[in-house]
C-alpha cells in the first residue's frame, strides 16, 4: 500500500509542477507584470488565476485534481515507516 501512495504522490507533485507552470506561463503571455509578480509576490496568480479564470481554469483545476492526489497518496504512503 506504501508503493501505491508514494506513486500517487509522485504523480500529484509532477502534475501540480506542470500545471502551475502552465499557468505561469499564461501569466507572462498576459503582461510581463503579471508573470513577475505571480512568480515573486504570494498570492498574485491567486489572484491571476481568478481574474483571467476563462484561460486558466483547465490548468487550475487540474492542478487541484493534482493536489488532491498528493493528498490520497500522503494518507496511503503514511504509515510506510513503520513496517
Amino acid at each position: 500500500m506504501a508503493y501505491i501512495g508514494m506513486a500517487l504522490m509522485a504523480v500529484g507533485v509532477i502534475g501540480s509542477l506542470i500545471f502551475g507552470i502552465m499557468i505561469l506561463i499564461k501569466a507572462f503571455q498576459t503582461s510581463i507584470l503579471w508573470g513577475l509578480g505571480s512568480l515573486f509576490i504570494p498570492f498574485v496568480i491567486l489572484i491571476f488565476v481568478i481574474t483571467h479564470w476563462n484561460e486558466t481554469s483547465k490548468p487550475f483545476l487540474y492542478a487541484v485534481g493534482s493536489w488532491v492526489l498528493m493528498i490520497i497518496g500522503g494518507v496511503l504512503g503514511g504509515g510506510a515507516g513503520m513496517y
